[in-house]
Formats: C-alpha cells, sequence, structure tokens
C-alpha cells in the first residue's frame, strides 16, 4: 500500500464527530492556534514532507503540493519541516503557498556539520523520539546517550529500539544486551524488535499510538523496515545491509510523516551520519541523572568531577558505584555542547552588531535626506 493510500484511509476512517485531521494531531489547542487564520480563509494542514522549496500538507481534503517560499527565512531554524502545522492557501489558488506555521510545541534539533554551528530541525511536534539501534552490530552507548540526550531537549519521551533482535537468538545475551543499554538510559523504555520476526512491534505500536513520533538512528538501523512494519504496509524502500559492518545507503532521503493503523502518526528520518549536540545541556542532565544527583553532594558547588577534595562523583568511580565510562561520556558531552553554545552566543552577537551597523546606516541616511529638504 501506498504511503497516499494510508492518508486516503485515515482521512475516510474519522468519525463524523471528530475533525478529518485528529488523526495526524489535530485537537482543540490547534484549533485555537489557528482561529486567527481561519477567518483570514486559509485552510489547516500539516507537512509530511518537505523537499525542493515545496511541501506535501495533509488537510481536511487530501494531501495537496504548497510552495515554502513564504516560510524559508534566513534562520535554519524557522524553516518549515516535516510535523508542522501550517496555514495553506484554500483550494483554487494557483499555485498554493503555505502562508505561516503554527509555533510548535516541540521540535527535535540537532547541529549541522557545518563550520558554521547551525541548528537543523529534524521534526517537529514530536511526543516520543525513537531511536533505533540495531543489534547487528557491536553496540555503541556513548552514541545512544547522544541520541538521548537530543532526544529529551526535544521535549518529547525518547524510547531506544533495538531492532534485528532475532539476530540474537539467545535470550540471556538478548538480557545483557538489553541491560546495557538501560545503564546508559535511565527512566527510558529500551525495546528489542524484530520487525522480521514480529517481536516486540506490537509494545511499540502501542507506545507511539498516542501522538507523534520520530524516528532516529543511523543508516543500516533498519528504520525503515521497522516503518514499514509499524505502518502495516511497504510505505518505504528497504535496501540490503552490508555483512561487513551493518551499514547501508541512505534508502530515506527525506523525512516523511506516516500515519499508522493503529493510531498516531510516524516521522520517519534519513540516517544520521552525525549527531551533533545543540543546546541541549538539560537533554544532557537528564541523561546523566545519577551524575547530577552524585555532583549534587560534591563539597564544592562548581567541582569539575577531575581531582577536587570530597567529589562525591569521583567516590562513586572509585567504589565502582559509577562505571568511568559514563563520567567519560558526560565529560565529553557537556564540552560540546559548552563550544556549540559559545559559538551560538558569538554569532549572536555578531548578528547584532550587524543590525545596529545597518541600522545606523539607515538613521545616517534618513537625517541626511531630511537635511536635504531643509536645504
Amino acid at each position: 500500500m501506498s504511503s497516499s493510500s494510508l492518508f486516503t484511509s485515515s482521512l475516510s476512517g474519522s468519525s463524523a464527530a471528530q475533525h478529518p485531521l485528529t488523526p495526524f494531531g489535530w485537537d482543540a489547542d490547534w484549533e485555537a492556534e489557528f482561529a486567527p487564520y481561519a477567518a483570514q480563509g486559509l485552510v489547516p494542514g500539516r507537512v509530511v514532507r518537505v523537499d525542493r522549496g515545496q511541501c506535501d500538507v495533509i488537510t481536511a481534503d487530501g494531501t495537496v503540493r504548497a510552495d515554502t517560499e513564504f516560510v524559508t527565512p534566513r534562520d535554519p531554524l524557522k524553516v518549515v519541516c516535516t510535523g508542522d502545522w501550517v496555514a495553506v492557501d484554500a483550494d483554487g489558488a494557483d499555485p498554493r503557498y503555505v502562508q505561516t506555521y503554527l509555533p510548535r510545541r516541540t521540535s527535535f534539533v540537532r547541529s549541522t556539520s557545518s563550520k558554521r554551528s547551525e541548528g537543523q530541525v529534524l521534526a517537529a511536534n514530536v511526543d516520543h523520539s525513537i531511536i533505533a539501534v540495531s543489534l547487528a552490530a557491536e553496540l555503541d552507548l556513548a552514541r545512544i546517550e547522544r541520541f538521548l540526550a537530543l532526544g529529551w531537549e526535544s521535549g518529547g519521551q525518547p524510547v531506544v529500539v533495538l531492532t534485528k533482535a532475532d539476530l540474537v537468538p539467545d535470550a540471556v545475551t538478548l538480557g545483557h544486551l538489553v541491560e546495557d543499554v538501560e545503564t546508559a538510559a535511565p527512566g527510558v523504555q529500551v525495546l528489542p524488535v524484530s520487525a522480521t520476526s514480529g517481536e516486540g512491534v506490537d509494545v511499540l505500536a502501542a507506545v507511539v499510538s498516542g501522538g507523534t513520533s520520530v524516528l532516529l538512528g543511523q543508516s543500516g538501523a533498519g528504520k525503515s523496515t521497522l516503518a514499514n512494519a509499524l505502518a502495516g504496509a511497504d510505505v518505504m524502500e528497504v535496501q540490503a545491509i552490508r555483512d561487513v559492518d551493518g551499514k547501508g545507503r541512505h534508502t530515506t532521503t527525506t523525512r516523511n510523516l506516516i500515519p499508522l493503523p493503529g493510531g498516531g502518526v510516524l516521522i520517519d528520518t534519513p540516517g544520521l551520519r552525525g549527531v551533533g549536540l545543540w543546546d541541549a545541556e538539560s537533554g544532557v542532565g537528564q541523561v546523566f541523572s545519577e551524575i547530577e544527583e552524585l555532583a549534587a553532594r560534591c563539597r564544592f558547588h562548581d567541582c569539575a568531577h577531575g581531582a577536587e577534595p570530597g567529589c562525591a562523583v569521583l567516590d562513586a568511580v572509585e567504589t565502582g558505584a559509577l562505571p568511568e565510562r559514563r563520567l567519560d561520556s558526560y565529560r565529553k558531552l557537556i564540552r560540546e555542547n559548552q563550544r556549540i553554545v559559545a559559538k551560538t552566543d558569538a554569532r549572536a552577537r555578531a548578528e547584532m552588531r550587524r543590525q545596529w551597523r545597518l541600522r545606523g546606516a539607515e538613521g545616517r541616511a534618513a537625517l541626511d535626506a531630511k537635511r536635504g529638504r531643509l536645504r
């Protein structure tokens, strides 16, 4: 079944008592936010895909293609993206434009790989961040912690899904792998899932049925296969994975919003090679909550957990209560986040100076013009 068929099915399956967009997350609060635009004759919809300066928007009348010219600002964090609720020209306009989008409740943001250190919004208005980790390769707990920091910072609830669980037939070994990930993901549900055998798919479907979920992970993590299993149809293309390293090419090249038969919608994303933090201090703190709790008991309130006397964090490492790997990962992410924040602040200050210079030039030009009129 194609993704367009799934959208049509979701719309036709809406009861007469509910709004046609309710299966896609529309609620009374969104309706209240949209009221001023409805008065202008604009139509509400949710962005399901963005590409080449245009986007697909699901509306009460089906999927429409709209131009994004009016929602493409210089700030990459304010560019319209998959998951946004937007105001679109009514049927009959040619071409149709996205005129604006509603304020986001949550957004999953990462740092780009560019030297400009800009943020990139991967998905908007998400309730769950599903972090797919393949059991076909050795677990990289530090990378999982990095994804979790961004997941917590987004405002959604992270869930770690260990895909390809059928490749670990021994229940004891699988249990140990789950425990290893749980130590790196306090307060986060860890689910072993096999799209091939169906193991765990129903549990995950129940978790994501109440809202919008974004599916994240590296290439080869089995995201497209998992998306197909949740959707109950082959909506995403799947490619073979190299046996040598468990990796694959980017099957998904754009972010797509997919309705799920059990309720909720799923945003599938391309495989992420780089997962840079973006102002994620609170997210890092949540991932390493046990370290933050220990730090509160240090002798010095500004303890760097290096060689200070009375450091509760180092004492926990010494006794084995805290794995040294966790502390190393915590330090690394804290340093990285501090660097990105410093760069962002520097860019903000430079932009502010540019604006002041621009205003000064405009003011001088206006003054010169006034003087000219008085002569």
